[in-house]
């Protein structure tokens, strides 16, 4: 049905996305209704009756489907409020399925547009509850629901990539364009820092800007383009804010035009600081900083900002921060960023707790998150610890 329907959605898909976005979040929509079957019988999700869902403003499609088609194999009713900033393009996605979906007998998906106010009153009559966004506002739908609730809090991290003294720079070079520049920056996917051994400062630099200088930036609808005009204002005001605090340490770039959303792709380079914690910047911004040993590394990840918002980190060539499944709260990626490794069938994220975290009965775990996984979890009442679960995936 999804490739059937593939120009129709891709339509939809590249009024906030860039053509190559689109076509790689029509593929993993896909894989992961390929491997839906497999999820559910690995993970024997318990039937809910209900299920009300946030939608994020960006992955329109592959969000419906994680969030809406596949959970409506073993829920009654699911429930779905997409982000006012895009909730024209992201009805037209429901339209487009919605009426296929309900003729092949898919459980009952509903599109809300409405305010978050009407909506938790949804989510205070629903089984469980996800939610995708900035924190502060995740722990303020927590209040408003019951204490027996499943919650899942999908949030966001800082995904550094590690460039160690024994890893090809081309290979990197070509891995962090990859991490950074996804559908122009905007996904929370996305590699905010870029750590680089000291060594490896005068051999990556370079092809970074050589590269980002040939980068095309154009119509998000021209599948030549890899940067595009922003979707969201503040994400370009957030860039030009941080671009004009750091102009000294540009290296190629720093250009933004808040009238035309654009934020020129952009390389800066920072010496080493150890109480440094990036933004999310939304945008083409590669932010590279440079270390000394593998133990400064891992003394930031240990920090309590990035603890608290521990997500994926992706290693290459420091071998003293390889084999080991997470450090700290992040999750290791070896000689791999974190497009590579996601997979919809699987639990996302790291145990950071701003990353992503489950509620019920006033407890909180922060880990990576599947539905099928979680509604498949024993409920837990008041007072009993949190279920602990092995990360098999991202």
């Amino acid at each position: 049905m999804l490739l059937r329907n593939r120009d129709e959605l891709l339509t939809v898909l590249t009024e906030i996305a860039t053509a190559q976005a689109a076509g790689d979040e029509l593929l993993r929509s896909v894989r992961a209704l390929a491997g839906a079957p497999w999820e559910l019988l690995r993970n024997s999700p318990r039937r809910l009756a209900r299920l009300a869902t946030f939608l994020p403003s960006n992955n329109l499609l592959y969000s419906y489907v994680l969030f809406g088609v596949v959970p409506s194999l073993y829920t009654d009713e699911v429930r779905l409020r997409p982000s006012a900033r895009v909730a024209r393009a992201a009805l037209a996605v429901h339209e487009i399925l919605g009426p296929r979906l309900r003729r092949l007998g898919a459980g009952r998906i509903v599109m809300t547009p409405c305010t978050q106010r009407e909506f938790l009153a949804d989510c205070a009559r629903s089984d469980a509850v996800v939610f995708t966004g900035r924190p502060e506002n995740g722990a303020a739908v927590a209040a408003r629901l019951p204490a027996g609730t499943l919650l899942l809090s999908f949030g966001s991290g800082p995904n550094p990539v590690v460039v160690g003294p024994e890893a090809d720079p081309d290979v990197v070079c070509r891995a962090v364009l990859d991490a950074r520049l996804y559908n122009s920056g905007q996904d929370c996917l996305c590699t905010d820092l870029v750590l680089v051994h000291r060594s490896q400062v005068r051999a990556l630099l370079p092809r970074l800007a050589d590269a980002l200088a040939g980068i095309r930036v154009g119509d998000r609808r021209d599948p030549a383009t890899r940067v595009a005009p922003l979707v969201y204002p503040d994400a370009v005001e957030e860039a030009a804010a941080f671009l004009a605090t750091h102009r000294e340490f540009t290296v190629r770039g720093g250009r933004t035009d808040l009238a035309r959303h654009t934020v020129e792709p952009t390389l800066l380079h920072l010496p080493w600081q150890e109480e440094f914690h990036p933004p999310e910047f939304f945008s083409p911004v590669v932010l590279t900083m440079a270390y000394d040993t593998p133990g400064q590394v891992a003394r930031w990840l240990r920090s309590a900002e990035e603890t608290a918002r521990g997500m994926y980190v992706s290693v290459f060539g420091e071998p003293l921060l390889t084999g080991r499944s997470r450090i700290a709260t992040s999750v290791v990626c070896e000689e791999r960023v974190t497009f590579d490794v996601e997979d919809g069938n699987r639990p996302f994220g790291g145990y950071g707790p701003l990353a992503g975290n489950v509620r019920r009965h006033g407890t909180v775990s922060g880990r990576p998150l599947l539905l099928s996984a979680e509604a498949g979890a024993p409920a837990a009442g008041p007072g009993t610890g949190p279920r602990s679960r092995s990360r098999t995936g991202p």
